[in-house]
């Protein structure tokens, strides 16, 4: 059984392949034969073309017979000018298969033959150039990039390692050369870098040079005598050196497994390091800022260097794998995340013995900010610390049911805040030593996107601003602590007051993530003490090589079920800084399950039963500024007078009350005593008689806030009639409390 038609289509050509050079006349009725029986068989022109092409010798009659097939006329005169085909072929086939890139094994060439003395390989360049650029003929289901921009003055560079040609583009006079290096590389099938075209402003427009590497050299890289290669050579030649970016230092490396990973020590001699640009060290160094992490040291003189082919933190630490370091320990603190060392990275909710801590936290939009709050809503309920929780912008912090208080939006923040300040004032009424007894639980005060308060374009600026300042210098002895996140570490993110982010510094720690392009840096006016230096913007958004990955794409559909994991961002990623260390590279931990589901469904920490917040709506409601937004209620009788013309409004059902870890704490009678409320209007002389009549039932020291709060009076009346009665000898004063005497 003979071959199909499609068989013979296919290897026709091929056949051609095999006959000897020493053929001769020979070539001519092989040509002859194929040629008529692809043609018998109603074979397609490209592939009569292709015969014909294969024909084509330095005799010219390849020429001649892509003229007549051009033209028009039968094929088989075509190919009866196709002579000694054999011999082409043989060499055509030598040639490229020892030459030519792998592209060019099996061109489709074109009917036109190859002009006097071009050896095969260049009768192969040629055909391609035709086939697809310049024509004259065009092929079935295919356009010519520029008809008629022919390649002229053809050279050939053939070595063993390489293969180029060079030529000049020729058009018509009045014609320009439209030819792209683009559509040549396409054409042979190799990377644009292999093409060079010269500068038409240099050229006539209808003759452009060109130069195309077929096939390149394989790059080795050299290393010249005396380059520097290993970390401390790099280190001496780039970093150490005076414009570096840590001058007169040196490198002790600690460890090295390759020249992407290593770790070191830099020492400069008996001075200070000082502040390190992270840019800088990575352009010494030829790092991407990703690749490197900085560890100061108990010695100013000294830095850890850490250089990555991967993070070490791209992989993340889960929620889940640490839920018992989630509760404080016996030194108030908490598990945030870990450091780029591997060791777990704590911050403080609370100091024993001496209160509560502040928490300072920097981080723009998509840098896992929120995620963090809710891990520290997660590590407050589990280690018994109540919360008040201020959120702005309503809806965005999923663990916000496990706050005793919840103001949601941007009114009930600002009342979430003077509900805080009106507890403090009572904590104060209450525990006058410095010595706080811990009766009451730990409160946190967590103020989400406090720009939105605190910034001079919010409505509440003025207020928030003052309840603020006073929160973070007077709260933490009274066991309540605040955490205030912000968008960005600028100034004016706090109200443009120094006080609000010093407090916060000193009285805790800080946490630095991501945050927008030109709006992280902590230098300037903007610089923390043990975080200078640092570009938070620069903190990149994907983990290098995460586009590719995103390239590959799924159109199966929308997985609904599919939860991010860490490679897919560097959410979390940043700086923490604690209480006298510097800031060191940390990610908080990954929220592989919802942290309020780890609550165990239990109610909130409650705020015990105080003055404070059984008035916590009406309180919430009160302004505790003037029209001016200065003079800010300074004690809580005050308060509580003032609250008494606000509207009274019933408990919103966001507020949840206090659970059953709320204490109740003895504040004797609260009742008018004798006269009754009215006898508050009564005049100087009849409040005196209440004062020392209060003093004698109770027997115990009271402040002046409580006396005036337990008499239902205003403080700025019961002050002086205090004094008269100090004078009198009726009672007596010691650190501001007072007794009967």
């Amino acid at each position: 059984m003979g071959p199909t038609r499609a068989q013979f289509v296919r290897y026709a050509p091929a056949a051609l392949a095999v006959v000897p050079l020493v053929a001769g006349p020979w070539s001519a009725l092989a040509a002859a034969a194929a040629g008529a029986g692809a043609w018998a068989i109603g074979a397609s022109a490209p592939v009569l073309r292709s015969l014909i092409a294969c024909g084509g010798t330095a005799t010219g009659c390849g020429i001649a017979a892509g003229e007549v097939l051009a033209s028009g006329m039968n094929p088989l005169i075509a190919l009866g000018l196709a002579v000694p085909a054999g011999a082409a072929a043989l060499a055509h086939h030598r040639n490229i298969a020892g030459h030519l890139p792998a592209p060019a094994l099996a061109p489709a060439t074109t009917g036109a033959g190859s002009a006097a003395g071009q050896t095969s390989q260049a009768q192969l360049i040629t055909a391609w150039w035709k086939e697809f650029i310049s024509g004259p003929t065009q092929t079935e289901g295919r356009t010519l990039i520029q008809a008629g921009a022919n390649l002229e003055h053809l050279a050939l560079d053939v070595g063993d390692d390489h293969v180029a040609f060079t030529g000049i583009i020729t058009l018509p006079q009045g014609q320009q050369v439209r030819v792209k290096a683009a559509d040549i590389a396409s054409v042979y099938q190799i990377p644009v870098s292999q093409i060079e075209l010269g500068d038409p402003k240099h050229y006539a427009p209808n003759a452009l040079p060109v130069t195309v590497q077929l096939k390149v050299p394989a790059v080795t890289p050299q290393i010249a005598a005396g380059a520097p290669t290993t970390p401390q050579e790099l280190w001496a030649a780039y970093v150490g050196v005076p414009e570096g970016a840590m001058p007169g230092t040196s490198l002790t490396v600690t460890r090295y497994d390759g020249p992407l990973d290593w770790e070191g020590i830099a020492t400069r001699d008996r001075r200070a390091i000082g502040t390190v640009n992270l840019q800088d060290l990575a352009g010494n160094l030829d790092l991407e800022t990703i690749q490197i992490a900085l560890a100061p040291g108990d010695k100013p003189s000294q830095m850890g260097i850490r250089v990555m082919r991967e993070h070490a933190l791209m992989h993340g630490t889960m929620l889940s794998s640490v839920l018992d370091e989630l509760s404080m320990d016996s030194r108030g603190y908490v598990r945030a995340g870990t450091y780029v060392d591997g060791r777990a990275a704590l911050l403080p909710l609370a100091q024993p013995g001496s209160g509560a801590r502040h928490l300072y936290l920097v981080g723009g939009s998509r840098s896992g900010k929120s995620g963090l709050l809710e891990q520290i809503l997660l590590s407050a309920h589990r280690s018994h610390i109540a919360v008040i929780l201020a959120s702005p912008q309503a809806g965005t912090i999923a663990g916000a049911s496990l706050a005793a208080y919840l103001g949601d939006g941007l009114d009930e923040a600002m009342g979430a805040l003077r509900l805080a300040y009106a507890l403090m004032l009572d904590r104060e009424a209450r525990y006058r030593s410095p010595a706080f007894p811990f009766t009451d639980p730990l409160v946190l005060v967590v103020i989400d996107e406090a720009h939105m308060l605190l910034s001079a374009s919010s409505p509440y600026h003025l207020e928030a601003k003052a309840i603020v300042e006073q929160l973070t210098r007077r709260s933490l002895k009274r066991g309540i602590g605040v955490v205030l996140a912000t968008q960005t570490p600028l100034a004016e993110d706090l109200g443009n007051s120094t006080v609000i982010r010093s407090q916060l510094l000193i009285g805790g720690g800080a946490v630095f993530l991501r945050c927008a392009r030109g709006q992280g840096s902590l230098v300037g006016a903007n610089a923390v003490e043990g975080a200078e230096g640092l570009d938070l913007s620069m903190i990149p958004s994907q983990w290098p090589g995460q586009y590719a990955k995103v390239s590959d794409r799924d159109m199966s559909g929308l997985a609904t079920e599919v939860a991010a994991a860490p490679e897919d961002g560097t959410f979390g990623l940043g700086y923490l800084l604690t209480p006298g260390s510097q800031a060191v590279q940390f990610r908080s931990l990954h929220l592989d399950v919802p942290p309020v589901s780890l609550a165990g469904g239990e109610r909130p920490v409650g705020i015990e039963n105080c003055d404070a917040w059984r008035e916590r709506d009406t309180i919430a409601q009160t302004p505790m500024v003037d029209k001016r937004g200065k003079n800010l209620i300074g004690s809580l009788a005050d308060l509580l007078a003032a609250a008494e013309g606000a509207p009274s409004t019933q408990e919103a059902p966001h507020h949840t009350p206090g659970g059953p870890h709320a204490p109740t704490t003895p504040t004797g009678p609260t009742g008018p005593g004798p006269g009754g409320a009215a006898g508050s209007s009564d005049g100087q002389e009849l409040i005196k008689p209440r004062i020392l009549e209060l003093l004698q039932e109770q027997s115990i020291p009271m402040t002046a806030e409580t006396i005036a709060r337990k008499l239902e009076t205003p403080a700025k009346r019961i002050k002086p009639r205090l004094s008269e009665l100090k004078k009198q000898n009726k009672i007596t004063n010691e650190n501001g409390l007072w007794r009967a005497a």
